[in-house]
């Protein structure tokens, strides 16, 4: 496909954005993790919502962030989630993607920066993960279901390692690392927020109780995203990245 003149762009971002929006849905639906005790659900698609935005910019972010998880709320059988997700993972991949073009801070602030995001998101995972994603859990591959057991040590050796991740790359490597995990956590705040609000005209003070969750599928979504976009910025050609 050639991206010369405007035609060509329009057509690779066309073609990108249709590709994110397969990838976020995929990823949502293909792979669930229900946790019966706390009746937790977690999912892939904040992982891909926050790839594509960082890869692709704020506006392929919004559309394969909100159509995407749209089609797999209707998919799962939660199409009473689909409106309300069409907007908030719009907004949460555009803000994501937009944060991470307008870093402006100096070097002092990146290593500041890096250090407080690296313990956040992993306390944050660590934390949430031992209180509500341990324990019998459902595992769903596509139509296949399989049970099993994730025991609370687990999540916080995930959280260490994110923390450890961070830091090392963000200080030794890629300084960008820390605006990136900032960005993301901004966007996902807008997400556990979204969600609370909606769930709140329905649910009153009940919808609360999916808060720990949605934060907890905000940190994970981070700890896949940032080793994984940056394996990919690597691979993936300039014309795509520039989509």
């Amino acid at each position: 496909m050639t991206t010369k003149g405007p035609r060509g762009r329009v057509a690779l971002t066309t073609a990108v954005t249709a590709v994110s929006i397969a990838l976020v849905c995929v990823a949502t639906v293909a792979f669930t993790i229900y946790v019966p005790a706390t009746e937790g659900y977690f999912n892939l698609g904040e992982t891909m919502v926050y790839t594509v935005a960082i890869l692709f910019g704020p506006y392929v972010g919004a559309l394969a962030g909100g159509i995407g998880s749209a089609l797999a709320d209707l998919l799962l059988g939660y199409a009473f989630y689909a409106p309300a997700t069409l907007v908030i993972k719009a907004c949460e991949g555009f803000t994501v993607g937009w944060l991470i073009r307008k870093a402006r801070i100096g070097e002092k602030a990146w290593k500041g920066l890096t250090v407080a995001t690296a313990l956040l998101s992993g306390s944050s995972l660590s934390y949430v993960g031992m209180l509500y994603y341990s324990g019998d859990v459902w595992l769903y591959l596509g139509r296949s279901v399989l049970e099993g057991h994730i025991p609370a040590w687990v999540w916080l050796c995930l959280g260490v390692a994110l923390a450890i991740f961070i830091i090392s790359l963000g200080l030794a490597l890629e300084p960008e690392t820390g605006w990136k995990a900032f960005s993301i956590l901004v966007g996902g705040c807008i997400m556990v927020l979204g969600y609370f609000l909606y769930e709140f005209l329905w649910f009153s003070w009940a919808a609360l109780a999916e808060v720990p969750i949605n934060i907890g599928q905000m940190t994970i979504g981070l700890a896949v995203a940032l080793p994984l976009t940056r394996a990919l910025e690597e691979r993936l050609p300039e014309p795509i990245r520039q989509a």
